[in-house]
């Protein structure tokens, strides 16, 4: 029954947006299985609406994962929590905010609100993974991960390079996190992508683990003369968030009486 799960989970975990259609023939191939099994996984994954059968003998995903996904989005706390304060945060600033988690190595976006002055990101839609060891929310959240379970993803994942400025060492990578969990947040200073820099800080539940990653994304010339503004603004932000979810922070910025006596926090306050 173990590994009979554990496959319908393999199959599901083909399907992407560089290829969202596979046959029978390509699974078995891709999963070392016999063209009976992978044929018998297919079937019975359409049966149950996780899957869906379309011409040609081909597979895609089914729309009950939709239905699934929207449940999960619906009643994620933090997730919801979450969302609000990144409204504010894309009001005040006018960038793109971000949310991410830690799945399987890699960053998984699941939130992500643009601002009116904000540059198109296509790499970080909403559902897409990328590799964790380049952005500045996933060097939050592999900062907070034991160095041994890093070691592990830079193993099976390697360190690829997605502009000249993405980290490729392990050692360089192991001194930069270390900095990242003593100073509670992140940078990405076009490693990502360039011209494009982030700002990104923890999100934590109330036992204090790091569950997710918010961050601000700013174009390169806007970010490094606001660098700290933009800094401050999204640990306070993410702070706001983690003592939502029940974390205690000790006298967070954003609590304290503001001398302009403005009704906004002082992490929503553009630049």
């Amino acid at each position: 029954m173990l590994q009979t799960v554990q496959r319908a989970a393999q199959v599901l975990r083909l399907f992407t947006p560089e290829q969202a259609e596979w046959g029978v023939t390509e699974v078995a191939a891709a999963l070392g299985l016999p063209k009976s099994g992978a044929h018998s996984l297919l079937s019975t994954l359409a049966s149950e609406g996780l899957l869906q059968r379309i011409p040609g003998g081909r597979y895609r995903l089914g729309w009950s994962l939709f239905e699934h996904s929207q449940t999960l989005l619906e009643t994620t706390d933090f997730l919801l929590i979450a969302r609000r304060v990144m409204e504010q945060l894309v009001a005040g600033w006018g960038e793109t905010t971000h949310l991410a988690v830690l799945i399987d190595g890699q960053v998984l976006y699941v939130e992500k609100l643009q601002g009116d002055r904000a540059l198109e990101i296509v790499l970080s839609r909403v559902g897409k993974r990328l590799p964790a060891h380049c952005s500045g929310v996933g060097k939050v959240l592999l900062a907070h991960r034991p160095w041994e379970e890093v070691l592990a993803i830079v193993k099976r994942q390697g360190l690829p390079s997605l502009t000249p400025n993405t980290i490729t060492s392990i050692d360089r990578l192991r001194i930069e996190l270390e900095e990242v969990r003593l100073q509670g947040f992140a940078y990405d200073q076009e490693e990502v992508m360039v011209d494009l820099c982030c700002a990104a800080a923890p999100i934590r539940d109330e036992t204090g683990e790091v569950i997710a990653a918010l961050s601000l994304s700013v174009p390169a010339y806007r970010f490094y003369p606001y660098r700290q503004r933009l800094t401050t603004a999204v640990i306070e932000a993410a702070q706001h968030v983690s003592m939502q979810l029940g974390y205690y922070v000790e006298t967070p910025e954003w609590t304290r009486p503001k001398r302009s006596g403005s009704r906004s926090a002082a992490w929503a306050t553009r630049a």
